[in-house]
């Protein structure tokens, strides 16, 4: 039996996304935290717990000697809704079984893994398990198993879910092993657990698995807000729930008076914070409790930061389809629900030198192909909800499109991806619609020209321009004339619009120093114009021109 005092352990991070869990960079979700506050609670060292994300090892070979000589090996992954990543590449299946042939300890994997089938994307949901030669899978949480596969000499442990107080303990106690993050402190942000299950049963989502809602204290997360802060963690983001609404609460009515505790603890436990932003928030709590949401969305949108994004899962405007798989609101009532989301929390903080900034919090609607039920009709349902939220003039800050993925133990029938197969060409051309008749004109409504994005952290390099992004729920994607220095962080004033991402020049651009590409990238100035302002220079006060220069401009 080896005793916990002397273990040296890995943890890998394969990285997880979830309906209601980022992991990929820069976000860290709470499994290697929570896995590394276990092994504390249990008896390791802090300084014998060694974090890697799996980007981290394909960057230095010489990291794999570590996982070589480990007592102990973790690996966390798994993507039950896999997307499009810059920050991160989710492991791979050879590279998961090359972790498990080159440790020489015990092994262990876990995560949203266990729910996977088939074999494509091991740091995806699809993948053969029994082929990936770990010692041991855990089948329920990998913070639990590895707790007890410690404790018992790592001889073995009981598939378990772990409770509330185990979480009070090991979320502050994990806290440490941010510092081990490649980046580590000024792109990182923390995913925060407020709850985990859900109390409906949408036939697609894997949420349910976990139970009814079972909520933490709003003291245990602001606890855990206050060690990830004195860790050198800025950056928040409240995501791992099913409703933020429910906080607090009986799992369906909201509690404002709950979420007081939880934002006003974090902000005055994390004075210096950059992000508070959130996920999830259920629609058809809207509409079920009107004033209660109200005043709940009022309480969010006094603490958090500027662009925040409350997901709708509404899925499906087709009443077909809504009754087939178990969806919970009408298009009426979701539009409904945007209308008091705009109204509560759509207003726009002030900025010293008056720049509009990004709304405090917005809706975002999920919209969900290939759920059993669906027909042409369903495109044109879909494409009329979103005409609809457009012609009111409300905002929308993120319109989500994709199709579904079939899981094991869910109630949808694997059918749907069939459908969503032989719809793949009517599929195509409804997304390409909803990017020119609707995204892009919102995002000018949402982000206008002139409108100051703040702390924008350039990510890569194409075409000549710099992209970059604001940490944050479902950030812009904003590009900027010239190659600059990666990893820099700059405010950036928005000067055009794509369908999903916009154009801007770093605020404030001096005009005595401006490239002709910065000064053509502002709305008005054309290259003659450029032209005639960079061959007088210097200027004392700014040109005289078709636009006023003052939103993009300084001396």
């Amino acid at each position: 039996m080896t005793a916990a005092g002397d273990l040296d352990v890995v943890l890998v991070d394969g990285y997880v996304d979830e309906p209601a869990h980022f992991g990929v960079p820069p976000y860290i979700s709470t499994y290697p935290r929570y896995t590394a506050g276990a092994l504390v609670d249990a008896g390791v060292p802090e300084e014998n717990v060694t974090y890697y994300t799996i980007d981290a090892l394909r960057e230095e070979r010489s990291r794999w000697l570590d996982v070589e000589r480990a007592d102990l090996l973790i690996y966390i992954g798994g993507m039950t809704v896999p997307g499009s990543y810059v920050g991160g590449t989710p492991a791979e299946p050879d590279e998961v079984r090359e972790l498990a042939w080159t440790a020489d300890g015990t092994s262990l994997m876990g995560g949203p893994i266990r729910f996977g089938v088939g074999e494509e994307n091991a740091g995806a949901s699809e993948m053969e398990r029994k082929d990936l030669d770990f010692d041991f899978l855990a089948m329920a949480d990998i913070e639990a198993a590895a707790h007890d596969l410690v404790e018992s000499g790592l001889e073995g442990f009981n598939n378990r879910y772990r409770d509330n107080e185990e979480i009070d303990r090991w979320a502050e106690a994990g806290a440490f092993v941010v510092e081990q993050h490649p980046n580590y402190p000024d792109y990182l942000i923390a995913e925060m657990e407020t709850s985990r299950g859900c109390a409906y049963r949408c036939s697609f989502c894997t949420e349910p698995m976990y139970g009814d809602p079972s909520f933490r204290s709003a003291r245990s997360v602001v606890e855990e807000v206050d060690a990830l802060s004195d860790a050198g963690v800025r950056d928040f983001r409240l995501g791992r729930q099913a409703d933020i609404l429910a906080f607090g609460g009986d799992g369906e009515a909201p509690n404002p008076d709950a979420l007081r505790d939880l934002y006003g603890g974090i902000r005055e436990v994390a004075p210096d914070l950059r992000t508070l932003h959130l996920d999830n928030m259920n629609p058809v709590t809207i509409t079920d409790y009107p004033e209660k949401s109200r005043e709940a969305i009022e309480v969010i949108a006094e603490h958090n930061t500027p662009g925040d994004t409350a997901a709708f899962g509404l899925e499906s405007a087709d009443p077909v389809v809504q009754e087939q798989n178990n969806l919970l609101v009408t298009a009426d009532e979701c539009l409904e629900a945007v209308r008091v989301v705009n109204e509560a929390g759509g207003w726009r903080p002030d900025r010293d030198d008056d720049a509009p900034r990004l709304p405090k919090l917005l809706p975002g609607i999920n919209l969900l192909h290939g759920l059993t039920g669906e027909r042409p009709e369903t495109y044109e349902h879909n494409k009329q909800f979103l005409h609809d939220v457009y012609d009111e003039g409300l905002m929308l800050r993120r319109i989500n499109i994709r199709q579904v993925m079939a899981f094991e133990g869910t109630e949808m029938d694997e059918t749907g991806a069939d459908v969503a197969h032989a719809n793949k060409k009517r599929f195509k051309k409804y997304k390409q619609e909803v990017r020119e008749e609707i995204d892009q004109p919102m995002l000018e409504r949402v982000v206008p020209p002139g409108a100051v994005l703040e702390d924008v952290h350039f990510e890569y390099h194409q075409d000549g321009k710099t992209f970059g992004r604001s940490l944050g729920t479902y950030s812009l994607l904003v590009a900027v004339p010239g190659e600059r220095e990666l990893g820099r962080t700059t405010d950036v004033v928005i000067t055009d619009h794509g369908y999903r991402s916009v154009t801007g020049v770093p605020y404030p651009l001096d005009v005595n120093a401006a490239s002709m590409d910065e000064l053509t990238a502002i709305p008005g100035i054309g290259s003659g114009t450029a032209g005639d302002i960079v061959v007088s220079r210097p200027h004392d006060t700014l040109p005289e021109a078709d636009v006023d220069l003052s939103r993009f401009l300084s001396i």
